[in-house]
């Protein structure tokens, strides 16, 4: 994951009116659950989630589970989608230098006659740096323990997968379609979402926003959620700050600034893409990003906000494009 820089905001024309700012406050993702997804993925079982190791496969099968638990629907008879990335075959007991992993996917239909062929993607990666290596910052490199990403990336996995409990157990149906996507190979250069990008399930252009989960697990004590990207669609700066309202955060909103995480690999490909993360520390790709650093309830408060966003975002009803930004 790789930090948002200063930013611009985008002055908007008047649009509150287009917003139907109906769901705030009333989903209930719990801290528990979030905690609970957290500390499974980031255990040391998992060996820190490395491509091509049993531990990112483990990871893996865990969120296809509850996809399945939770009705996404499959795209071609299959949650998973397969690729090959090079990786060096070091310390994270990979036996070649080509393995294949996966990114984890399945979707939502929409209600609506017309826009359920519109599709709003949800992601967070699951992977990270295994037993340390190149990607480590620790001060001692050739120090081999397990990097188990607590935040890096497992609190997005964990938001998405409360978004998606919650979303399964309110029964509400979006007019659009949504796609939830799990990554792989994101802390190798974003290799799952730019090779999900490009071999696309639907028609690329029926693909209108992307939201992007990647480290939300350390809120801080002022509550600041940051966001990148909220100027890539229509009115989207004045959205994320009407959601703000009773949310009990205090989102740093930027209309640019995209970052450099997944959501990049969409924004490249002009598709508008909104980028959340809860901020750097210390424990940043090294050993000691551990679950007792975890702020579960920070955590669903996040997640909360994103769940909003989404169901807005999915039942628009202006037009949604891609704008670009500087």
């Amino acid at each position: 994951m790789s930090f948002f820089q200063n930013s611009r905001f985008l002055v908007l024309g008047s649009i509150i009116l287009f917003f139907n700012i109906n769901v705030i406050g009333q989903n209930n993702i719990e801290a528990n659950s979030f905690y609970k997804h957290d500390k499974y993925l980031s255990s040391d079982k998992m060996e820190g989630r490395f491509p091509g190791t049993k531990g990112n496969n483990k990871a893996a099968a865990y969120i296809k589970r509850h996809f399945k638990k939770y009705g996404l629907k499959k795209f071609d008879n299959s949650y998973y989608q397969s690729f090959r990335l090079f990786v060096k075959p070091d310390i994270n007991k990979v036996k070649s230098d080509t393995v294949t992993t996966q990114n984890v996917v399945g979707y939502i239909e929409g209600s609506d006659i017309t826009l359920k062929n519109e599709f709003i993607v949800i992601g967070a990666h699951y992977d990270h740096w295994g037993w340390g290596g190149k990607g480590s910052s620790s001060k001692k490199k050739d120090t081999i323990a397990i990097h188990n990403g607590a935040d890096d990336n497992a609190s997005g996995v964990a938001a998405l997968l409360s978004i998606l409990e919650e979303l399964s157990k309110s029964k509400i149906r979006t007019k659009r379609s949504i796609i939830f996507i799990s990554f792989s190979g994101e802390e190798e250069g974003l290799l799952g979402s730019k090779y999900f990008v490009n071999h696309l399930p639907v028609d690329k252009n029926a693909v209108k926003v992307m939201l992007n989960m990647d480290m939300v697990g350390r809120l801080n004590t002022e509550k600041q959620i940051y966001m990148g990207g909220a100027g890539t669609f229509p009115d989207g700066v004045e959205l994320m700050k009407k959601l703000a309202e009773g949310s009990g955060l205090n989102p740093i909103i930027h209309a640019g600034e995209v970052g450099g995480s997944d959501h990049v690999s969409f924004y490249k490909s002009d598709i508008s893409s909104i980028g959340f993360h809860t901020g750097g520390h210390p424990q940043y790709h090294t050993p000691e990003d551990d679950i007792d650093l975890i702020n579960s309830d920070g955590g669903a408060l996040v997640s909360k906000y994103i769940y909003n966003a989404l169901i807005e975002i999915a039942n628009y009803k202006e037009k949604l494009y891609f704008i670009k930004q500087d």
